[in-house]
């Protein structure tokens, strides 16, 4: 019923901690000269007043450091799938001038997308009650964030102040886990190739249901390129909605998932200043948990953007192209320019790719 890839993937998607301690090729580190074009460019979008949704790669110009962002952007799609900047100088600005200046750098990886019912393209991740000046403040827990991906081609997170106790973050690369499932349990995979039903966290459109109404492969492949979506907490909330709980023999499969990922995952200090980027098609992301601490100065806050990569950045078959890349639902994966055109109060049609855009 499936057409599920049976020989293993040897290629750069596929690697484990062990491998990226190694060669550290995926990690960037901003030098002064860098810095000095970020804080160049912020200057110029802060002259023309330039709102958010305006500040493209063309309206922020870095001509040196923008040509090594153009190489994360290859290393995303084609490379390992995870990039990890250094150093990006989040003490010398206020929280809305960190939003301009994040978003300009990104803009030269892709393309911003809403992220919530609120339209928003900035997420903040904190458990303070700081109010940004762009978007809405998201929650932030304290307890682990199992490996996981989000909706959209690449998510970027920018942590602007960690917990007190610095928790490690984690990568994992789902395609690693594919080939581990592949020689220990290959039957799992035609359950995880049929896919479970999605929660969509209250951020659907009007008309549209709570659950996403089909069931979203966690693996699919299409000319033998397999890509991963998975996303535990969104397929147990979606059970417990439907009143349909998983299986014991669903759990085990997804014990298992989660199990490899993590025993395979590479763990790293995410520091003050660091911006990760992952290819969610291909790599999961998460943390350990942090420490609760009460005064609101000490409290963790990241920043988060999704980006829209140019380009196929993995091929679909027909059934998965609307469970891919931008969300799907109520006001998620909408562009600037649509949203500016207000395109995204209006009716949604597919396009030819499965994408849904205005109609």
């Amino acid at each position: 019923m499936y057409d599920i890839r049976l020989d293993p993937i040897d290629d750069v998607t596929s690697w484990n901690g062990a491998s990226l301690q190694t060669d550290r090729s995926w990690e960037y580190v901003l030098d002064n000269q860098d810095r000095s074009e970020l804080g160049l460019a912020l200057a110029r979008v802060r002259e023309k007043n330039l709102r958010l949704e305006k500040i493209s790669k063309a309206e922020f110009l870095l001509p040196n450091l923008g040509n090594r962002l153009s190489k994360i952007g290859d290393d995303l799609r084609i490379g390992c799938g995870f990039v990890l900047v250094r150093d990006f100088p989040v003490t010398e600005y206020s929280f809305e001038d960190l939003e301009r200046m994040y978003w300009g750098l990104c803009s030269h990886i892709g393309l911003g997308l809403t992220q919530n019912g609120d339209t928003t393209f900035i997420h903040y991740v904190t458990d303070g009650k700081l109010k940004p000046s762009q978007g809405r403040r998201g929650v932030g827990f304290p307890r682990e964030a199992k490996l996981h991906i989000d909706l959209t081609d690449v998510v970027s997170l920018l942590c602007v102040r960690q917990a007190p106790d610095n928790p490690p973050s984690w990568v994992a690369s789902s395609i690693n886990v594919y080939n581990a499932l592949l020689r220990h349990n290959p039957e799992a995979l035609a359950r995880l190739y049929e896919g479970f039903e999605w929660d969509r966290m209250d951020e659907h459109g009007s008309g549209e249901t709570p659950t996403s109404g089909y069931k979203v492969p966690v693996f699919s492949q299409k000319g033998g390129v397999v890509s991963c979506q998975y996303n535990r907490h969104w397929i147990e909330n979606a059970a417990e909605r439907n009143e349909r709980p998983l299986s014991t023999d669903e759990n085990a499969i997804l014990d298992l998932m989660d199990d490899i990922a993590f025993q395979a995952r590479l763990e790293f200090p995410f520091n003050e200043g660091d911006i990760q980027f992952c290819n969610n098609y291909t790599v999961m992301h998460g943390r350990a948990a942090h420490a609760i601490v009460n005064e609101e100065e000490r409290k963790r806050i990241l920043m988060r953007i999704w980006l829209d990569m140019p380009g196929e950045v993995r091929p679909f078959v027909d059934e998965a192209l609307i469970r891919y890349g931008n969300g799907r639902h109520g006001q998620i994966g909408w562009s600037p320019d649509e949203v500016l055109a207000g395109l995204n109060t209006q009716g949604r049609l597919r396009r030819p790719d499965g994408a849904i855009r205005a109609g």
